[in-house]
């Protein structure tokens, strides 16, 4: 198991917790030199909070840490394509390197509906795209299955 897959799986565990409270099971981590320096998980629900995505609480867990808000010696590692609204955390964080599990085909803002990474922000984060895709993608049919069936 190489690096990106071993971040990955750290992700899916928090993407497994958030599904167990009922939350879209989505997983992020952030990583600096091989150590976890931030975590998150979906919580809009429970917080009540559009803004609670996994990748901003990871995101503000890192900064915490390591106490500054330019990330721009980590990786981020997230269950689901970004949305637009965390895509724009990565740039502003300024986040060199984005590894993602599923695709988003309906807010996906890393090549699914928009690539926002390409456009002429004064940030590009590379993307890698498709780590562990299978398993991603398993949780969230196998989430929104569990829900249609309880109708």
């Amino acid at each position: 198991m190489n690096g990106d897959e071993i971040f990955m799986r750290q992700a899916i565990l928090l993407a497994q917790e958030a599904a167990a409270e009922g939350e879209v099971p989505v997983g992020a981590v952030v990583v600096k030199d091989g150590r976890v320096v931030g975590t998150g998980r979906n919580r809009r629900e429970t917080g009540k909070n559009a803004l609670c995505h996994a990748e901003l609480e990871a995101i503000d867990q890192a900064c915490k840490t390591l106490g500054g808000w330019r990330l721009w010696q980590c990786e981020l590692f997230v269950t689901l394509e970004p949305c637009p609204m965390c895509a724009g955390a990565i740039i502003n964080a300024r986040i060199p390197r984005v590894v993602f599990g599923a695709r988003d085909k309906k807010a996906g803002s890393c090549g699914s509906v928009v690539n926002l990474f390409e456009l002429p922000y004064n940030h590009q984060p590379e993307l890698v795209s498709g780590v562990l895709e299978e398993e991603c993608a398993k949780l969230l049919t196998d989430f929104f299955q569990k829900l249609r069936n309880k109708k």
